[in-house]
């Protein structure tokens, strides 16, 4: 059997199916930015602290809430929120992380007038039905009257969702989560047999709760279950994110307010343990995502 040298034994070993971390800093105007962990608790900033991409499309061109998900074909599919109030999403894909397509612009409601706001998109590959789904917070206007006004200014929002196989074409934006309060930053990742999802609940008035939550389903499409109690302790958490490291789920936070992060780890989904106290996060990073991803060459 012909043996591989030792450099290549070294690089396949090291970059197949390694934690990554995508995230932004200050307001997204200067792209997003990637670290790494071994241990789930220690992240390393790659590519010298500077940004892999800017931002060019969106009403607002930011790059904020990068979320990256790699394909079975190994390419790399990033979505982002490009502005405050509008209605677009931003799209890019890259073999490497390094280099990446001309960004476009997803408008998940067309041409619609009365979409406040697309936010926090996060990706999913359905694998049965080999078809990414896109989740996102927004509002419109008069949908849900019975939370109006508790929310931070005209703001209502509830998940939404669409499917495509190609970034080219996309389904219709359908409602996707409705916990009958405001909700953001829903992240779908699978646990066994079940669909799992971690979201914020977004209320502030009259009782602020901004606090994170879980909810199940057996399948994607739902029903999903009521919010579970929140697992995040002080309020005023959010931009969740989940990854598999070794025997733990750990979900990542950024506890805004305070100007940290937080983390929590699992075996089961059920008892968590706070390690926000053993977290080191890149300087000045926001929230973004976790994720795997296997690679041909280093980026560090």
């Amino acid at each position: 059997m012909k043996r591989l040298p030792l450099v290549a034994l070294i690089c396949a070993s090291a970059f197949a199916d390694e934690p990554f971390f995508s995230f932004f800093r200050d307001n997204g105007q200067d792209g997003f930015y990637l670290a790494t962990s071994t241990d789930g608790l220690v992240w390393r900033e790659l590519h010298d602290a500077k940004p892999l991409l800017k931002p060019t499309v969106g009403e607002n061109k930011l790059m904020r809430d990068p979320s990256i998900l790699q394909g079975p074909d190994g390419i790399f599919h990033m979505v982002w929120t490009t502005s405050w109030q509008g209605n677009t999403l931003g799209y890019a894909s890259s073999k490497d992380l390094l280099n990446w397509t001309p960004q476009r612009e997803i408008r998940p409601f067309a041409e619609s007038k009365n979409v406040l706001n697309c936010w926090a998109p996060e990706l999913f590959y359905d694998a049965p039905a080999r078809e990414y789904w896109i989740v996102w917070a927004s509002t419109i206007e008069g949908q849900f009257p019975a939370t109006a006004g508790t929310g931070s200014k005209d703001y209502n929002h509830r998940l939404y969702a669409i499917r495509t196989r190609d970034f080219a074409t996309f389904t219709s934006a359908k409602l996707f989560y409705d916990p009958g309060f405001q909700v953001i930053d829903g992240v779908i990742f699978k646990h066994g047999k079940r669909y799992a999802m971690i979201a914020k609940n977004e209320t502030e008035k009259p009782d602020a709760a901004k606090n994170l939550f879980l909810a199940f389903a057996d399948h994607l499409e739902g029903p999903w279950s009521k919010a579970g109690n929140p697992i995040s302790g002080p309020k005023w958490a959010e931009g969740p994110t989940p990854i598999r490291i070794g025997e733990y789920w750990y979900i990542y936070f950024d506890r805004y307010r305070d100007h940290a992060w937080g983390a929590l780890r699992s075996q089961n989904l059920l008892g968590w343990e706070d390690v926000s106290s053993q977290l080191r996060m890149p300087a000045g990073a926001r929230h973004g995502t976790a994720f795997r991803a296997t690679l041909a060459h280093p980026l560090w």
